[in-house]
């Protein structure tokens, strides 16, 4: 069957119209960047938003800009760059991970991912304003504007964020932007283990000294950078004089955990480039690849955990709050699932995500964290809102929503 190719939102609300009159599910892309994350689809009919593809609306004086949801985030992040000003939650590309790329700037509301600086600046659902959306009765709406403060209620827009196109199909987004810093140094200590690490991590975090990157890589994953031992990374963005003074203030703050060395604009920009994008993780292509949330201190302790059971390599962002597993593909027949879920629950509880596997194991692992009876019957009734029949990336989130 031929996929629709709608050339603009009315006519991705005509396609979903008429997918809805004959109940045919339907897969949204955009670029494709993320159709290995996620449940395999459901769907006989793929829904290709590529062609609404365009920025119609960019005041660099108001910080906002509107787009099309299939454009793409390399030509959002050049035309900012011009009037030196980005997209605060640094979305990460997925070169690495999949062999694609940073996709849409639909595709990174509707995934909500984001990158180091979210310890910092949020995710992409904190810089949405608001948006224009199909849903799957083939009804378009919009939700928020073009300005800061104009939500009153259910902000629609955020609800939307990490809802992987199940709910409602976005077609055009307004964002905030933030100015971009003039420069970037980072603090590096080397030689820590996991746990003084991730200390040290959190000492900074503690500190009046604005951190946006805080990272910790064991030997491995700051092997493949060029380290000769594991670091710990702190990431400072400003202004000269501030970076100057802030390090100095951060330095003597962390003397307890070692030495610390420098890296300068264009060393720090690789490494953060590489720890957004899971790079050091990332080869061999068939390890499987999990993303794991519980709080900061809990990271060292979770990866301990898992180890005893599935040898693996790991690297730690936002603090130690995220754990970037790598385990061998024939590490068991659940990808490690039970193991990993049990240590996360036995310490503090967060969740877990299944980033990469082959298609038959994301097929019968839960790829999200299965979600408790009472929140698992909410997300079936807004489903049943946005979505009554179903025809939305079915299962793309669980086997039965």
């Amino acid at each position: 069957m031929s996929p629709f190719i709608p050339a603009d939102p009315a006519e991705v609300a005509a396609a979903v119209t008429l997918a809805a009159a004959s109940k045919t599910p339907l897969l949204v892309t955009g670029l494709g960047s993320k159709a290995a994350l996620g449940r395999p689809a459901k769907a006989l009919r793929r829904l290709d938003l590529s062609a609404l593809s365009g920025v119609s609306f960019y005041e660099p004086e108001e910080l906002v800009f509107t787009a099309l949801a299939a454009t793409p985030i390399e030509m959002i992040d050049a035309l900012l760059a011009e009037n030196n000003q980005e997209l605060a939650f640094e979305p990460m590309s997925f070169a690495a991970l999949y062999g694609t790329g940073a996709g849409t700037i639909g595709g990174c509301l509707m995934t909500n991912l984001s990158g180091p600086r979210r310890i910092k600046a949020g995710s992409a659902r904190d810089h949405i304003l608001g948006l224009k959306a199909v849903s799957g009765r083939g009804e378009a709406f919009k939700a928020g504007g073009k300005v800061v403060k104009n939500v009153t209620g259910y902000d629609l827009s955020r609800g939307l964020a990490g809802s992987f196109g199940t709910l409602a199909i976005a077609t055009e987004l307004t964002f905030k932007v933030s100015p971009r810093a003039e420069t970037v140094t980072t603090l590096v200590l080397p030689g820590l283990e996991p746990a003084a690490g991730v200390g040290a991590l959190c000492a900074a975090m503690g500190a009046p000294v604005d951190v946006s990157g805080a990272a910790h890589l064991p030997p491995f994953a700051a092997s493949c950078q060029g380290f000769a031992t594991s670091i710990t990374a702190l990431r400072l963005e400003g202004i000269a004089p501030s970076i100057e003074e802030r390090f100095e203030r951060l330095a003597l703050r962390l003397k307890p955990f070692g030495g610390a060395e420098r890296l300068g604009p264009e060393a720090s920009q690789r490494l953060w480039r590489a720890i957004r994008d899971v790079a050091p993780l990332a080869e061999p292509h068939d390890a499987i690849i999990w993303k794991i949330s519980v709080a900061p201190t809990a990271g060292p302790v979770v990866a301990a955990a898992i180890g005893k059971s599935h040898p693996g390599q790991f690297m730690f962002d936002w603090s130690g709050g995220l754990v970037w597993l790598a385990l061998d593909p024939q590490a068991s027949p659940d990808a490690g699932a039970a193991t990993i879920r049990r240590a996360i629950l036995e310490n503090g509880g967060g969740h877990a995500t299944l980033m990469r596997a082959q298609t038959e194991v994301r097929s019968r692992v839960p790829v999200f964290e299965p979600q408790e009876k009472a929140l698992a019957a909410l997300s079936r009734r807004l489903k049943a809102q946005f979505d009554p029949l179903a025809i939305l990336e079915p299962g793309r989130l669980a086997a039965d929503l």
